[in-house]
């Protein structure tokens, strides 16, 4: 690519020549090959955290430049105001592992970029504990509550957690105690690859040691309660594990609704009518990339899902109002990848509403309990196609010394997939 050459791959046009991305570890300059050391030496400005800046020695002439905080929202403005300069920009070993690589590159584009990647602290961490990289979970909490990491936890599995700070540890062995995981093994790796690396290792309800360097990775070899609940990223949860008001999905049909939704990763769903949020949250629990919006018109209910949503590991559900009044006021909503529908079909336009929301191609789920509600999907089928679906789960329960089958309520399940040649049911 030439020097002048514009790139516009991201929201931000570069035309300035490409700017060099040096992964730097805790061994600083000294862990550096030459390609690395050259392209910061030539460099007119340099960007990093104070900490970075100062590993590179005071012989390298670039203006250094300590990152503002927030950075994100100032980052557009800084890199234009030393556009015309030969830039530099230093990550945390490899920039492309949750490092500002890929916030560069989502900016600017690849091309815009030259990344000169160092061990990551994942790679470090795998070396340490002679762990396999490619087998081994890696999950960030910069950024991110720590909830995040409990969809990853599962009996005699192994995962490493990026830490915010020196505080990540002690936070990581307090969740875990509460959520079945206390005899958990954690293992802190602190200044990976540089002359201060230390590890402490402990269980985590006896966890005791102080905060350490903030400069960690936490690895966890989580060790289960028996008698606690299982939670794993299949769909059908069990149905203690919801908080609420008892508007909830059973587990049985939670898990055919989710089959018929098809996640995939990176989508997005509308749960709309979301009760206590269990289809929105076994849908985000399903791959840590799916988003999810609820939609909920009863206040109570839609913080019900946020505790759920939290308490689940999901804690980045949107949690919305009634779905037409949301979108009547924001106009700019994205459109989803698939739409379950849970509760309120026969109130006026809700179907309507969420049919002209789909994408082409999305698939859209609606259960119904009721006959009316029943009606209306029959209506909808006649006139969209798709399939029709009646469940029936009988639940064994005692019966004096003896044991009879519950009946729980049919439900009547609808599943279209949106096509171009679709129309609207009429009324």
């Amino acid at each position: 690519m030439a020097p002048d050459a514009p790139v516009s791959a991201g929201p931000v046009t570069w035309t300035g020549t490409p700017i060099a991305v040096v992964g730097i570890g805790a061994d600083g300059w000294d862990g550096l090959g030459r390609a690395a050391r050259d392209a910061v030496g030539d460099a007119e400005i340099l960007f990093g955290s104070a900490r970075q800046l100062d590993l590179v020695p005071s012989t390298v002439a670039a203006r250094r430049v300590s990152w503002p905080s927030p950075l994100l929202p100032a980052l557009p403005g800084l890199l234009g105001q030393h556009g015309s300069a030969r830039l530099c920009v230093l990550a945390s070993g490899d920039p492309m592992f949750y490092g500002i690589g890929v916030t560069l590159s989502r900016l600017l584009g690849p091309r815009a970029l030259r990344v000169l990647p160092q061990p990551s602290s994942a790679s470090l961490a795998c070396a340490r504990l002679g762990w396999p990289l490619a087998e081994t979970p890696v999950v960030s909490v910069v950024g991110r509550p720590s909830a995040t990491v409990l969809p990853e936890l599962a009996d005699r599995r192994r995962l490493l957690v990026l830490s915010a700070d020196e505080h990540t540890p002690g936070e990581l062995a307090r969740l875990l105690g509460r959520h079945g995981f206390a005899d958990s093994e954690l293992t802190v790796l602190e200044q990976l690859g540089g002359s201060a690396e230390r590890h402490r290792t402990g269980i985590a309800k006896q966890w005791e040691h102080p905060p350490g360097d903030p400069l960690n990775i936490v690895a966890i070899t989580c060790a289960a309660d028996p008698g606690r609940p299982r939670a794993t990223r299949l769909p059908g949860l069990p149905d203690e594990l919801f908080g609420g008001d008892g508007q909830l999905t059973k587990h049985e049909v939670r898990a055919l609704t989710l089959a018929a939704l098809a996640p995939a990763p990176g989508e997005l769903l509308w749960d709309v009518g979301g009760g206590s949020g269990s289809i929105a949250i076994e849908w985000c629990r399903s791959h840590p990339g799916n988003r999810a919006v609820a939609f909920e018109r009863l206040e109570h209910r839609r913080r019900q899902i946020a505790d759920n949503a939290a308490a689940l590991g999901v804690p980045h559900i949107l949690v919305r109002g009634e779905v037409r009044a949301e979108l009547a006021a924001d106009t700019e909503t994205a459109a989803p990848d698939a739409i379950f529908v849970g509760g309120g079909l026969t109130q006026d336009g809700v179907l309507e509403t969420c049919w002209s929301q789909l994408r082409q191609g999305g698939r859209l789920v609606a259960n119904a309990v009721t006959a009316e509600s029943e009606s209306l999907l029959l209506s909808w089928s006649n006139a969209q196609g798709g399939m029709l679906r009646k469940f029936q789960i009988y639940r064994g329960e005692p019966l004096g010394s003896f044991t009879t089958w519950r009946p729980q309520l049919p439900v009547t399940q609808w599943s279209v997939v949106k096509s171009a040649t679709a129309f609207p049911a009429e009324g």
